[in-house]
Order: C-alpha cells, then sequence, then structure tokens
C-alpha cells in the first residue's frame, strides 16, 4: 500500500471533498481523484462514495480511515520527537478554546510560550460548534461540556465563575443597583441565543425573566465591550472582567459556576510540542485559579 494515496485518502476523507482536499494538499483535483481511484483498485474495494456535493466513507473507507489516523499518529510523534531532541520544540500546535477564555487569558500566555521557542508555532482559534481532533481540526481543545465520545485524552482544566456587571458610567447615570427589583427596565447585554453552542450558556436565562430588554451579542468579547462602553449590564466571565476597573460587580447572590474541559488526541498527544503546549496550559490555569473561582 502507497502511503502517499493513503494520505491523500486521509485528506479527502477530513475535508469531505477531493476539490477541497486537493486545495489542502496543493495538488491538481484531478491527480488527487487517479490517486484515489488508484488505492481502491489496489485495494479491491470502494473506500468513497463520491457524490456532486461531496464524498462519503464507506465501510471500508471508515476502516482505512481509522488505521492511516493511528499510523498517521505514530509518524508525527516520531517525527517530532526526533526533530525535538536535536532542534528543540518545533512545529505547528492548533488550539481551540472558547473565546472569552482564548481572548482574556490564552492570548497573552499562548504567545509568551510562542516567543521562547524560535521553532514553535501556536495557533489560537476560537472553538466552533464542533470540532473534531482526529481530524486534526484541533490539537488540544478546550470546551464547556465534558466530550462524551471519540479517543481522547480528557482532564478537567478548571471551574470559573460568572458574576452580574455593569460599568461606573452606566451606574452613574441609570442609578445604582442592590437588589433584584433594581434591575427591572435595564438593558441586558447577552449572548443570541440561536448562536449558543452549549447548555452552559443557559445562565442568561436567569436574568432574561427579570430583564425584558435585551442587546444580544455573537461573542463573549462583544458582551464585554458593550457593558464597558456603559449600553447596559451583562453576565461576564469573573477572571476577564478583573481586568477592567471600570466595571462593578453587582449582587453577589447571583454567581454561576460552569467548567472547562481540556481535550487532546492519543496519536498526537505524546509529540513534544502538543505535550508542551498541554503542560503549560494546565499549569497556567493552576496559577491563576483564583482568578478563576472569585468568591
Amino acid at each position: 500500500m502507497d502511503w502517499e494515496q493513503v494520505r491523500i485518502f486521509l485528506e479527502v476523507a477530513r475535508a469531505g471533498q477531493i476539490l477541497k482536499a486537493s486545495r489542502n494538499l496543493k495538488l491538481n483535483h484531478a491527480t488527487v481523484a487517479r490517486q484515489l481511484t488508484t488505492l481502491e483498485k489496489s485495494l479491491r474495494t470502494k473506500l468513497l462514495e463520491r457524490h456532486t456535493s461531496g464524498c462519503t466513507l464507506t465501510a471500508a473507507g471508515q476502516t482505512l480511515l481509522t488505521a492511516a489516523e493511528r499510523t498517521e499518529g505514530e509518524f508525527l510523534r516520531a517525527a517530532a520527537n526526533i526533530g525535538g531532541a536535536e532542534q528543540g520544540i518545533t512545529g505547528t500546535v492548533r488550539v481551540g478554546a472558547p473565546d472569552g477564555l482564548g481572548h482574556y487569558f490564552l492570548a497573552d500566555r499562548l504567545g509568551a510560550l510562542a516567543s521562547k521557542h524560535s521553532g514553535l508555532t501556536i495557533q489560537l482559534v476560537p472553538l466552533p460548534r464542533a470540532f473534531s481532533l482526529s481530524r486534526r481540526e484541533a490539537d488540544i481543545a478546550i470546551s464547556l461540556d465534558r466530550p462524551k465520545h471519540g479517543r481522547l485524552i480528557l482532564s478537567k482544566l478548571t471551574n470559573y465563575t460568572l458574576s452580574i456587571y455593569a460599568a461606573e458610567s452606566y451606574l452613574a447615570r441609570e442609578g445604582p443597583i442592590a437588589s433584584q427589583s433594581d434591575l427591572a427596565g435595564r438593558l441586558f447585554v447577552t449572548h443570541v441565543e440561536e448562536l449558543a453552542y452549549s447548555r452552559a450558556l443557559d445562565y442568561a436565562s436567569v436574568l432574561g425573566r427579570l430583564m425584558s430588554r435585551r442587546y444580544e451579542c455573537g461573542s463573549v468579547v462583544a458582551q464585554m465591550e458593550a457593558v464597558r462602553a456603559g449600553h447596559g449590564i451583562g453576565i461576564l466571565h469573573d477572571y476577564a472582567a478583573q481586568r477592567f476597573p471600570e466595571l462593578t460587580r453587582l449582587l453577589p447572590d447571583f454567581r454561576f459556576m460552569r467548567s472547562y474541559w481540556l481535550t487532546s488526541h492519543p496519536d498526537t498527544h505524546e509529540t513534544l510540542r502538543v505535550r508542551e503546549v498541554h503542560r503549560f496550559i494546565t499549569a497556567s490555569v493552576k496559577t491563576a485559579k483564583s482568578s478563576f473561582e472569585l468568591k
């Protein structure tokens, strides 16, 4: 079996389209299709059902995909460890994280790690609604919900708290808030419900029953900026809100606790670069634990 043909098959299986895979591989579309046909002939079985909208795996294709990913993982580990022993930490590590954690915590700290290792490239990307570690959409992922499926190396990264905040300028203009009744008629800065990808975001429903006026933003960063600008009241991550002295924490009885889960794939977890970034994230969060769980 030709590994180059298997590598092409692997990319097509992940991309779901021959055209997209050919772009990723920087190969001609016809070349990719021809290599897939040659591989199928050599194995005497169909690996992919080809449709106008894309490709789907057959049962034989799924079997080969599992074996190919395992083999790819061995190659990645060997290459990283051999190169790492001689050159230090090198290569690319993609970290997927919720935008609040990514923007207000990881961006600064992972930047420091990247600057420390000249051969290391770290990609910090927003966590989408769905992602696949096995398809190398991320090497390390941080999620709001505990993953329940797949071959994963999983650990609880930390609990974190959220509280109600308003800017001092807002309180000076609209009046203080000392009780729940003071929330009536206020503008609630919150997320867009249909874009919420996790049930862990349901804390907003508590205030939604008290505040009928809403300004809905598609990201944690946008919510933070709207509250900082004095436009309304919002539920914000405590570790992020503490960065801004113009914000005031309100109604301390309204405190919400959620969790972050850290995952990586066993095929790449032991590579030197992934292991180091994983260790660094864990240590950084542990050091800042008091910021994540505000009393």
